[in-house]
């Protein structure tokens, strides 16, 4: 097997601009992995070959002509499933779905064929990307190429885990609570979870719906931390309306050289056990980095309690969902709500009530969420970034019984319900800030993990060149062993 699979979509975009392969040569690269590991991870759910092959024979034309159309022309990717891409269902998993099959494409999307990027298939999520594990009734189970009894993450777990075997370059996700963040840390790729606002949603709405909804965002995934700053340059800007007025143009760095980065370190949390062997490799980390950039803390933290950021979060990440529910279903809530004891700030009771929140109630939640936001500005005046978990442990076994909440995972020794990591979940993207995976290296259990870089809104650029950095540094993607 050709190594060509597993190098970065930016140095397979540079081997197609010196003719060292053909962009048709390299879809078929991709394409023999897809036939050799699909049926066992089961990553890539459905196919355009003959869409395919004809956008790299026509990108081949733009190299030979000298016209490439960005560092990715010629590059195979594949999309998250949820993704509209013209002539194909966008299901979400969901079998009532299977003929929604949208006439456009999604402009993420879009604006990465226009890049020239040779999309050839769509990846696997849980049924309404619901789920840190990629399962429902259309597609089937996908699984961690690492070890294929456990999870790849979710929502956009079938993304992480194709680029993990190397069956595509590049890949779109989405992320309202880790589908991004947590698929990269679980399969040992990257990823990258925009500002909120900052790469256009359009396109990746359920049939009939055309507001985008409270804290979700549309963001990259690849097996470099280059290869995302090179994705979000063509991907970040304002469509439609939005663009008569208002333009995105994301600040560059603060710094220049690691010995002017000033780094927060966070291991765990009271919100959330992180499993010890995850945090070694954070530990690991921090170590290395303390010896080079200009000051590193494991006590910075921004000015609120982990366990109100976590009550926050939840109560505006369930309320989210209400768009969906009838109104017997809101009323139904309410009346539960009534029954649980008003301090008990446990999963259920905080996932009831924000089906039931009153529009009252949702902007006191709102405004205090703003408050927070400010105090993580504030905490970034000293801060470049803070660097903490993905999840609370690496990937775990597959577990599709019952509802999610009521599922658990052994973190050091006890099992913990899978909902508890959701902390780590919301510490950025309930705040609207951008936040880079980068992997760090495998624990003890030969699985990888990611460390979560995050910095304040709109300094995409900057968690950005951390994990380049950290990549080029301390380590950065390898395959799993055996694709």
């Amino acid at each position: 097997m050709s190594d060509v699979v597993y190098k970065s979509a930016l140095e397979l975009g540079r081997m197609l601009k010196k003719k060292k392969l053909s962009a048709v040569e390299l879809l078929g690269e991709c394409l023999t992995q897809y036939a050799r590991h699909n049926e066992k991870v089961n990553a890539v759910i459905l196919t355009d070959l003959a869409r395919a092959r004809s956008a790299a024979r026509a990108a081949d034309k733009r190299i030979a002509a000298s016209e490439t159309a960005s560092p990715f022309d010629g590059v195979p990717m594949t999309a998250k499933e949820s993704f509209d891409w013209e002539g194909h269902p966008s299901t979400w998993g969901d079998p009532e779905l299977v003929n929604n099959v949208p006439k456009t494409n999604a402009v993420a999307l879009q604006r990465m064929l226009d890049a020239g990027a040779v999309m050839y298939g769509k990846t696997n999520v849980p049924l309404g990307l619901a789920d840190w594990q990629s399962f429902n009734a259309v597609y089937g189970t996908t699984n961690n190429p690492w070890d294929v009894t456990r999870t790849p993450g979710g929502s956009s777990g079938g993304s992480a885990a194709a680029l993990a075997t190397g069956m595509t370059a590049l890949e779109i996700g989405s992320d309202i609570g880790a589908s991004i963040r947590n698929p990269a840390h679980y399969c040992g790729v990257y990823g990258h979870k925009p500002t909120y606002g900052v790469v256009p949603y359009r396109g990746h709405l359920m049939p009939g719906s055309v507001s985008i909804s409270d804290i979700t965002v549309a963001g990259p995934l690849a097996r470099s931390a280059k290869d995302l700053t090179a994705m979000m340059a063509l991907l970040a800007g304002t469509e439609g309306l939005e663009a008569r007025g208002l333009q995105v143009k994301l600040p560059k760095p603060r710094f220049t050289a690691l010995k002017e980065l000033r780094v927060a370190v966070k291991l765990s949390s009271s919100a959330s056990d992180v499993d010890q062997s995850y945090q070694n490799r954070l530990i690991a980390l921090g170590e290395f980095l303390k010896k080079k950039v200009k000051k590193l803390s494991y006590e910075a933290a921004p000015a609120f309690s982990d366990q109100e950021a976590y009550e926050n979060y939840i109560t505006l990440l369930r309320a989210t969902a209400t768009k969906r529910m009838s109104d017997a279903e809101i009323t139904a809530a309410a009346e539960k709500a009534r029954g649980f004891d008003a301090a008990d700030t446990s999963y259920v009771p905080l996932m009831t009530r924000a089906f039931a929140l009153s529009h009252g109630g949702w902007l006191r939640a709102n405004e205090r969420r703003h408050q927070m936001a400010l105090l993580w500005d504030a905490f970034f005046d000293d801060w470049d970034v803070l660097l903490c978990p993905a999840a609370a442990s690496a990937a775990w076994p597959h577990d599709h019984v019952g509802e999610r909440h009521e599922r658990v995972i052994p973190v050091n020794g006890k099992m913990v319900s899978t909902i508890d990591q959701r902390f780590w979940a919301g510490y950025s993207c309930n705040f609207f800030l951008p936040s880079t995976i980068a992997p760090i290296g495998l624990i003890p259990a030969g699985l990888p993990v990611g460390v979560q870089i995050i910095t304040r809104a709109y300094n995409d650029l900057s968690s950005l060149k951390v994990a380049e950095w950290i990549e080029e540094e301390f380590g950065g993607f390898t395959p799993p062993p055996g694709y």
